[in-house]
């Protein structure tokens, strides 16, 4: 069984940090508005821009790295440490679609529900995201990394939004994240079976 601990404890635990401030980064938090698939704000008043230590003091190298490549642009974070609940109300959603490979079970529970998962994208310099192809939670076969090649070849995406992703990637990779073949948005801090094995459940 899973050692699990409210997101209303979590303002004291020392693991759990807010990314707010770290510099590099900007918070366009999708779940904490209506700007998203499910066309409403699911985390309510006070939206959680919160990540594990672990996750936190990675993205910050993230950030730092881009700013090195590309001075001037910032880590764009649409989602970080996502509550037990709210991944339940998104798989409810989805899980009778074909949409379910894009929503983790909440069963075996999603690396964003541990504080170990962050969903972002590049702003260039003028405060603008870069295309890379489709928007956040767009589920559909362009956004996976696994597809890619064989879009890119047909035409169904530039060259220049592959290059907007791999700038990302390489970002993200360089700070230790993996990223997964479906989502080009999601990075993970750590391997998710080691993930789901020894850390904290947030609900």
């Amino acid at each position: 069984m899973k050692a699990v601990i409210g997101m209303e404890d979590l303002a004291a635990h020392p693991e759990y940090l807010s990314i707010a401030d770290i510099d590099g980064v900007r918070l366009d938090l999708r779940y904490a508005c209506a700007n998203n698939f499910v066309g409403r704000n699911l985390y309510g008043e006070a939206a959680p821009a919160l990540l594990h230590r672990r996750a936190a003091e990675g993205l910050t190298m993230a950030a730092r790295e881009l700013r090195r490549l590309r001075p001037g642009f910032h880590l764009l974070v649409f989602d970080a440490l996502r509550p037990g609940r709210v991944q339940r109300v998104l798989w409810d959603i989805v899980k009778d679609t074909p949409q379910r490979i894009y929503v983790a079970d909440p069963a075996r529970g999603s690396i964003h529900s541990f504080g170990m998962a962050v969903d972002l994208s590049v702003e260039d310099a003028d405060g603008g995201e870069l295309d890379m192809g489709t928007g956040f939670d767009d589920f559909t076969e362009r956004a996976q990394p696994q597809r890619e090649a064989e879009l890119l070849r047909t035409g169904r995406l530039s060259e220049a939004q592959v290059a907007n992703r791999q700038l990302l990637r390489h970002c993200m990779s360089q700070a230790g994240f993996n990223g997964i073949a479906t989502e080009w948005w999601h990075f993970e801090a750590a391997d998710r079976d080691w993930v789901r094995a020894h850390m904290l459940l947030i609900e």
